[in-house]
C-alpha cells in the first residue's frame, strides 16, 4: 500500500457537528506537540430543531448549512486526507439525516461521518489525554447538547466508554422550553437525568478513578462563569452549582438571567446544563470536576494524523477488526486468503488504488465470515447484520454500513445492493470481494489464479491455459456469477 509522505507543516483540520455548537479546528503536529492554527465555533443549534417525530426541520438544516458553508471555504487548500468531519447525537437521531448530510456534504465539500456514542467518547478521550497527559485513573466527562459521554481510563489508554442520551439542549427544550426557571422545572430536569444516567452508578464508581475532567461545551462555560462570578478558579464544585442554579431561581427566567461570563449562545442551554452537572457530581461522589484542554476535536486530528503514519500500527480500525475476528471466531487464515485475493484483484482494477478504499476491502474480506458463528446458512446476512450493528473502536456508522454491505454482497444475487453498486468505489470493492471469495471458496488458493481487466462495462477474468479443467468447480461458480451480473444490467463479466 503507498503512503504519501505528509509534511508536517500542513494542517489538520476536524469538523464537530455537534447538537449545539459547530466547531471547525485547523491545527499543526509536529512531534508530540499539538500547536493550534485557528478555531472557529458557531452556536447552530441543531439539536433543538428536532421535532416531535424526530425529524430536523428545515431552518435548522438551513442554520447548519449555512455554518458548514463557512467552514468549507476555509478549509480550501488542505488535502481531503487531513480533514475529517463528524457528528454525533443529533445526527444519530434525526430520522431526515442523510437527506441533511447529502446537502451538508455538498457546501463543505467533504464527506460527514456520523459516529456512534461510545465511538464518540474514545475520541473525547484521545483528545483529553494527549493534551493534559497523566498516569492518574481518570473520569473524563463531556456533556453536550444531546447526549452526555463517560470515560474511564489512564494514560491514553480508555479503559471504559459510554455515552448517555441525555444532554443540555434536549433537556433545556424538555423542561424550560419557556424560559422560566422554577424549583419544580429543575427539580424535575435533575430526576430525569438522574434515571438516564443511573446506569452508569457501578461502571464508573468512586474507586475506579483519582480525578474527574470535564471536556468541551457545558463544563467549559460554567467553568468560565464561575470563575468571573468569582466563586472558584474555574474548577467546578457542588458548592458552585448550587450558586448558579440559586441564582437561576431568583432570577425567575432566561431573559433576567445575569451571570457574569455568560455568553448569550450558552444562555437557553444553561439550565439544563447545570442540572446535569449537579446529578452527575451527587450520584457519582465527584467533589471536584476541573475544567480540561482537550476535547472531541482534538481527538480527531491525533487519529486522523495516526492513519495516515506508514505503519498502521496507530490506526485503532486494524486492532478492532482483529478483535471482532477472535470474538466470533472467524477462520482467520481464510481471512487472510481472501483479503490478499481482493486485494490484487482490486489493484488490477484500480492500479493507483486510494489506500482508504483499499484498507475497507481488505477489512470486509477479513469480517466476512463473521456471521458463520450465528449460522452457516445465509452467513453473510448475519456478518452484514453483525458489523453494521457493532460498536467498533474507530469505525463511523457510515464506514460500518460500507462494509456491511460489502459483507452482504459478497455472494449470491445482486439485488440486495443495488443501491449500494451506483457508487464506483463500493461497486469496485464489491467485484474484487466476490471474485476472491469464489477463488478462495475450497480454502485455499489456486496455484494460478485468473488476473481482471475492465474495458468500460465488460470485466474480464483471464484464466492461465488449462486452468478450466483444473478448476471445474471454481469455473462453475464464475458461470453462476456472470450471470448475476448480467441480470443486474451493471456490468458484463466475462470469463475466458
Amino acid at each position: 500500500m503507498t503512503t504519501r509522505t505528509l509534511s508536517s507543516s500542513q494542517p489538520w483540520a476536524s469538523i464537530d457537528i455537534g447538537s449545539n455548537s459547530f466547531r471547525l479546528e485547523l491545527a499543526r503536529l509536529v512531534g508530540d506537540r499539538y500547536q493550534r492554527i485557528s478555531y472557529i465555533k458557531e452556536s447552530v443549534r441543531l439539536g433543538a430543531g428536532l421535532d416531535a417525530d424526530g425529524m430536523l426541520t428545515e431552518a435548522a438544516m438551513q442554520r447548519g448549512l449555512t455554518c458548514l458553508k463557512g467552514f468549507g471555504e476555509q478549509l480550501v487548500g488542505i488535502p481531503p486526507e487531513r480533514v475529517r468531519a463528524v457528528a454525533t447525537q443529533t445526527l444519530r437521531e434525526a430520522r431526515n439525516r442523510n437527506a441533511f448530510l447529502e446537502r451538508a456534504q455538498a457546501v463543505l465539500g467533504h464527506p460527514i461521518e456520523v459516529i456512534a456514542g461510545r465511538e464518540e467518547a474514545r475520541l473525547i478521550f484521545a483528545g483529553v489525554a494527549r493534551l493534559q497527559p497523566s498516569d492518574k485513573p481518570r473520569l473524563v466527562i463531556d456533556i453536550g447538547g444531546r447526549s452526555t459521554e463517560m470515560i474511564l481510563g489512564k494514560g491514553r489508554k480508555p479503559v471504559l466508554a459510554e455515552s448517555f442520551g441525555v444532554g443540555s439542549v434536549g433537556l433545556s427544550m424538555r423542561f424550560f422550553a419557556d424560559g422560566r426557571y422554577t424549583p419544580e422545572a429543575f427539580q424535575a430536569a435533575q430526576v430525569a437525568a438522574g434515571a438516564e444516567l443511573e446506569e452508569g452508578l457501578t461502571l464508573f464508581r468512586r474507586e475506579l478513578w483519582e480525578e474527574a475532567l470535564g471536556s468541551s461545551g457545558t463544563v467549559g462555560a460554567v467553568s468560565q462563569l464561575l470563575a468571573a462570578s468569582g466563586q472558584t478558579d474555574g474548577r467546578v464544585t457542588p458548592a458552585a452549582l448550587r450558586w448558579c442554579i440559586e441564582r437561576c431561581l431568583e432570577a425567575g427566567s432566561q431573559d433576567q438571567l445575569q451571570l457574569p461570563g455568560l455568553k448569550d449562545d450558552r444562555r437557553p442551554v444553561v439550565a439544563g446544563g447545570l442540572c446535569i452537572l449537579y446529578t452527575l457530581m451527587a450520584q457519582f461522589g465527584i467533589d471536584e470536576l476541573l475544567p480540561t484542554k482537550g476535547a472531541l476535536r482534538q481527538g480527531v486530528i491525533f487519529e486522523l494524523a495516526g492513519r495516515q503514519q506508514p505503519s498502521a500500527a496507530r490506526d485503532p480500525r486494524a486492532a478492532t477488526v482483529a478483535e471482532m475476528q477472535a470474538r466470533f471466531g472467524v477462520d482467520t487464515a481464510q481471512a487472510e486468503r481472501v483479503a490478499k485475493k481482493a486485494e490484487k484483484l482490486y489493484r488490477q482494477l484500480n492500479p493507483n488504488p486510494v489506500p482508504e478504499l483499499l484498507r475497507e476491502l481488505t477489512w470486509a474480506a477479513a469480517l466476512h465470515e463473521v456471521g458463520m458463528l450465528v449460522s452457516h446458512h445465509d452467513h453473510h446476512r448475519h456478518s452484514a447484520y453483525l458489523i453494521g450493528h457493532a460498536d467498533a473502536a474507530g469505525f463511523s456508522n457510515n464506514q460500518l454500513q460500507r462494509l456491511a454491505a460489502l459483507a452482504l454482497g459478497q455472494r449470491g444475487g445482486l439485488r440486495k445492493v443495488e443501491a449500494q453498486l451506483a457508487d464506483p468505489s463500493v461497486l469496485d470493492q464489491l467485484i474484487a470481494l466476490r471474485l476472491a471469495v469464489i477463488l478462495c471458496h475450497a480454502r485455499g488458493v489456486p496455484a494460478r489464479a485468473p488476473t481482471l481487466a475492465r474495458e468500460g462495462r465488460q470485466l474480464l477474468l483471464q484464466c492461465p491455459k488449462g486452468w478450466a479443467g483444473q478448476q471445474a468447480r471454481t469455473r462453475f461458480l464464475l458461470k453462476e456469477e456472470a450471470e448475476a451480473w448480467a441480470r443486474s444490467g451493471v456490468l458484463e463479466l466475462v470469463v475466458s
